[in-house]
């Protein structure tokens, strides 16, 4: 397969398009589709569109009505398989075939079982060129949730700690405001806006009150879902996670043998409350509450602690990206580090990671990791 600068080009538009609408699509991937009229001496770009907030429309179909009948002769660049099943709406590899394009150029195949190859196939039997695996690194990375939900049942982890250079959340007093100044915190809240759900631990509610609100100007609306693991529903009524529970929504995940009076009370107040049954006694477990994420569609997790929490889930193996805030301070021993204990013996059983970015922002670094 030849893959042009042209190709190249507009893929690169298109895959920038479903980064930008991350967070806001679940439970369906985010996917940027760019209609291009190739036909002159230079190419032209008809349409572009990104699948809207809630997962519908899809690109593709929000493209093409951009478009109209300028799309027939035209080139598709796909950020991912256009779908070839009949949903809540029809699929867009019929959509592409009945524009009548010539040409679509695709990033990557769907892992979804209903597709899997088939829109692909779709569009070849209707005549249609088809170019597929152009940038498949980035696309797969960009829908990385989407694939983890679909292969693993679970969404993507990513944990985000904020600590001094030392690994130190707070002073041994508990003081943590501000350990990164306003820069560092500005791509917290990017990240925030960039990801389906929020989740902490109950002490970190109870101790920090937090909203856990992207407050961006002018990204108000990205707030993600906002997730409390709370195996005892201590959560008092007077946090404001509890007080403005709808939006955005607040969820608490528990145990299911939890008091029912607490429960019925917290939903009273608009709180989504998760019961799991679990195999041990003590806090939630890790693994059983993220496949119950999973299944409530969620792709793309951001963690922010505390310490117990994290530990929890890196003991377990459930992290799969690691953004790394470093403070320039030293905060010493006494304070509380960045995660609990969680049993590392051997130095040959440590999670291990690669970094794969980072960013200076003032006098604070953040670096960027995947779990090897």
């Amino acid at each position: 397969m030849t893959i042009s600068a042209s190709d190249l080009r507009f893929m690169a538009l298109a895959l920038d398009l479903a980064e930008q609408a991350l967070g806001t699509t679940w439970p369906n991937p985010s996917v940027g589709c760019v209609l291009v009229d190739e036909q002159g001496s230079v190419p032209r770009v008809l349409a572009r569109a990104a699948t809207a907030p809630g997962g519908r429309p899809h690109a593709e179909t929000q493209a093409l009505a951009r478009a109209g009948s300028a799309a027939r002769g035209a080139t598709a660049y796909v950020s991912l398989e256009p779908c070839a099943h009949h949903g809540q709406t029809p699929p867009c590899t019929e959509a592409l075939i009945q524009a009548g394009i010539a040409r679509a150029v695709i990033a990557t195949k769907d892992p979804d079982a209903r597709v899997g190859g088939r829109g692909i196939a779709l569009l070849k039997e209707a005549g249609i060129a088809v170019s597929a695996g152009v940038m498949e690194a980035r696309a797969e990375s960009v829908n990385a949730g989407f694939f983890k939900r679909i292969s693993k049942g679970r969404p993507l982890v990513t944990l985000k700690i904020a600590a001094s250079l030392d690994g130190r959340l707070a002073t041994h007093r508990g003081e943590s405001q501000w350990i990164t100044g306003t820069r560092a915190r500005a791509q917290g809240h990017w990240l925030r806006a960039t990801h389906d759900a929020i989740l902490v631990g109950s002490a970190t509610a109870l101790i920090d009150d937090p909203e856990l609100t992207c407050r961006l100007p002018g990204l108000e609306t990205r707030s993600p879902v906002r997730i409390v693991a709370d195996g005892r529903l201590r959560l008092p009524l007077t946090l404001k996670l509890v007080r403005d529970a709808r939006n955005p929504p607040t969820w608490v995940v528990t145990r299911a043998d939890a008091d029912r009076s607490r429960r019925k009370v917290l939903e009273d107040c608009g709180v989504k409350v998760i019961a799991l049954e679990q195999a041990e006694p003590g806090p939630v477990e890790p693994p059983r509450m993220m496949a119950a994420l999973g299944a409530l569609g969620l792709t793309r997790l951001l963690v922010e602690g505390g310490a117990h929490l994290s530990a929890a889930l890196l003991q377990a193996g459930l992290v799969d990206r690691l953004a790394w805030f470093s403070g320039n301070a030293i905060i010493g021993g006494d304070g509380h580090p960045a995660t609990a204990p969680f049993g590392v013996d051997r130095l040959a059983d440590a999670p291990r990671w690669r970094r794969v970015g980072g960013m200076e922002l003032g006098s604070d670094t953040l670096s960027l990791y995947e779990a090897v």
